[in-house]
């Protein structure tokens, strides 16, 4: 029998990209390489019979070009308090080994990468608020990031960008859009500044991608209320 999987993550995500990642408008990246770091809490989930929320998850991903040209690199961090059964559940979760080919984030991904590095079991502390555009996160030895919103140059207020996928997408189906500074050591060195970030749900089963309306699309029901329609 397959594998029965939930993973609900709230996740930060920073790359090296401009405003304009080329992974959400089909364009070429901004500096011709992609490098990015993805950070999250799972709030609901679970593998078979083993419950993974509450834990916290990275995933670090490095290309020489662009991501589909492959060659990349990639190394999964997983939340230290997760015990044995959990480590393996989500190990086999973000590498990719218990999902339809192709039909999430960490399964596109894997295609692309020629060089997995050593799963890394370490405490991952992470705040972030995904409707404010605001994260931090520490990997104590490996990683540290701040996320924050796009500033109005004329009003001095966060600028809100938030990005719509109601199809196509293997990752999500709605993000709010920030930037973010991010420093990777080791097997993955990696900095960039200021550069493209997203705070999304991935919402993935063993199937694909659950195209199911997140918290975080709240506000569309408030607009339809109170414009009438």
């Amino acid at each position: 029998m397959a594998h029965q999987w939930l993973f609900k993550s709230e996740t930060y995500d920073n790359c090296n990209c401009a405003m304009n990642c080329g992974c959400q408008f089909n364009l070429p990246s901004t500096h011709g390489y992609c490098q990015s770091a993805f950070v999250g809490t799972i709030v609901e989930g679970h593998f078979d019979d083993t419950p993974i929320a509450g834990l916290n998850w990275a995933g670090l991903y490095k290309w020489p070009g662009e991501i589909k040209d492959g060659n990349g690199r990639r190394q999964i961090v997983i939340d230290e308090r997760a015990d044995e059964t959990q480590r393996i559940a989500l190990e086999t979760i973000i590498s990719d080994k218990a999902c339809e080919p192709l039909s999430n984030l960490f399964s596109v991904f894997a295609s692309t990468c020629s060089v997995s590095c050593e799963t890394l079991f370490l405490p991952i502390h992470l705040e972030a608020d995904l409707e404010l555009r605001n994260a931090r996160v520490e990997i104590p030895g490996l990683m540290r990031s701040s996320g924050r919103p796009m500033i109005n140059e004329f009003t001095g207020q966060p600028f809100h960008i938030a990005l719509a996928r109601p199809s196509g997408s293997f990752e999500f189906t709605y993000a709010e859009i920030g930037l973010g500074t991010t420093s990777v050591t080791g097997d993955m060195e990696m900095a960039f500044e200021d550069s493209w970030a997203h705070f999304c749900v991935h919402h993935f089963d063993q199937d694909g991608l659950v195209r199911e309306r997140s918290r975080l699309t709240a506000w569309l029901g408030r607009m339809t209320t109170h414009s009438g329609e």
